[in-house]
């Protein structure tokens, strides 16, 4: 990509209210990515959103003196056609699917997660086959874009892409790694710039094996310092505190998301009791996006407003465009990324999606090898979860019951066949209009 070209970036999903995010940081790093058109793209059923949204963008843009030319469609193609980047956010279903994917399980006293469990694999089933219909359209009208992918569950939609994508050059983002590494920073009173984190695992089911802060190795310190601390978790997960004597047996910090593992008594109870006073998350984001529209709606308005962190995704622009910004200068710089394993985790397959640091370049990024080989503790459960996802994907690929009963039995977070089976009727007989790879 040559460097003084004028960059064209499509983002599927723009009417999202994470897109003014997006939008500051395109803002603030436009001097080293240069974009000539950000292209906001959604369907008929958001153009409320999307037409919302864009108008706070282009104010944002007008006050900042930048000129991008920001164009709103509900014609995906014409967004697709001649990108540099074509930015995935989206949630097939909105926010009703959500609710929905939240309550299937607590139906059976079990955790109902937006992008883990069974509500992350409700989503996986709904969501592949729409990432792989643009993957299509990329072949077609953009073959050298990078799709960058923000939706969740993002492991398993980057994973689809890589098995099923044509050879659409992909890569997988979370806000989580960058999150910890801004934690760090903050409970060592730093710059973020001086901490250098290694993860190693799949995304939202990954371990932070190795902090160093400037150089200098402070595992066992940071491990000792995050016990008992709070902070070290996100938006829209309980702050439920790590047990030293557990940390200091993994020698390594679970993500957020591990709570649901290693808490799931304690997350299932707080889950259920929220479920009967303010509802499921799907619930409360509702509510969060119904405040932030009528913000974004103020003429007047022209900068991103504070309240969108109450949305649960810090640091996503910062994710996004540095990680564009990479590959445009083809920087050589470390992020950590979902991308193909190829040997990185020796003991998962070569083609599944990890999540784990890589260099970023012109030509994607390149993972790299682990200083640490991880334990059976974490072999263990990254196998068991990594064997879900593999039948995750294949089953939203072709619709197959059988595939998709296998994948929810194994999940450590459902447990028994027959709590697999009615869940899974429920998800099929509820989600129908969206799923017809199973009804066909």
């Amino acid at each position: 990509m040559m460097k003084q070209k004028e960059l064209k970036i499509a983002v599927i999903g723009g009417g999202s209210s994470y897109t003014p995010e997006l939008v500051e940081g395109l803002i603030k790093r436009f001097s080293e990515l240069p974009v000539k058109q950000l292209y906001l793209a959604d369907i008929e059923a958001g153009r409320e959103k999307l037409e919302i949204v864009g108008a706070l963008a282009r104010r944002m843009a007008e006050k900042a003196g930048v000129p991008m030319e920001i164009k709103l469609t509900l014609d995906r193609r014409e967004a697709i056609e001649g990108a540099d980047f074509v930015a995935t956010q989206m949630r097939v279903g909105l926010l009703e699917a959500r609710s929905r994917d939240e309550r299937i399980p607590a139906r059976y006293g079990l955790i109902g997660q937006e992008t883990t469990g069974a509500g992350g694999f409700a989503k996986a089933l709904r969501t592949v086959p729409v990432i792989l219909d643009i993957c299509r359209d990329i072949r077609e009208l953009a073959p050298d874009a990078f799709m960058l992918n923000f939706t969740n569950p993002a492991g398993i939609v980057t994973e689809a892409v890589l098995k099923y994508g044509g050879g659409v050059k992909t890569i997988g983002l979370c806000n989580l790694p960058i999150g910890i590494r801004m934690q760090v920073a903050e409970l060592y009173g730093v710059d973020d710039s001086l901490v250098d984190i290694e993860t190693v695992g799949i995304n939202h089911l990954n371990w932070t094996t190795r902090v160093h802060l400037d150089g200098v190795d402070i595992t066992t310190d940071f491990l000792e310092k995050a016990a008992g601390s709070s902070g070290l978790t996100m938006k829209n997960i309980p702050d439920l505190d790590w047990d030293a004597g557990l940390l200091k047996a993994l020698k390594a910090l679970p993500c957020a998301y591990h709570r649901y593992y290693y808490m799931r008594d304690e997350m299932l109870s707080e889950q259920l009791e929220k479920l009967h006073t303010v509802g499921t998350r799907a619930d409360v984001v509702k509510q969060v996006e119904e405040e932030l529209f009528e913000l974004y709606k103020d003429p007047d308005l022209n900068v991103k407003p504070s309240q969108l962190e109450q949305r649960g995704g810090a640091y996503y622009s910062e994710v996004a465009v540095r990680l564009m910004t990479s590959i445009y200068t083809n920087k050589k710089d470390i992020q950590t990324v979902n991308v193909r394993n190829n040997g990185i985790i020796s003991f998962l397959p070569d083609e599944v999606s990890i999540e784990v640091n890589a260099v970023i370049d012109a030509d994607g990024a390149h993972p790299l090898q682990l200083t640490r080989t991880p334990g059976a503790h974490i072999r263990g459960m990254l196998q068991v979860v990594k064997a879900y996802e593999e039948l995750t994907v294949e089953a939203a690929v072709h619709g197959d019951y059988d595939t998709a009963l296998q994948a929810l039995t194994i999940h450590p977070l459902v447990g028994t066949a027959a709590a697999a089976k009615a869940i899974l009727d429920d998800i099929l007989t509820e989600n129908r209009s969206y799923l017809p790879q199973f009804f066909q």
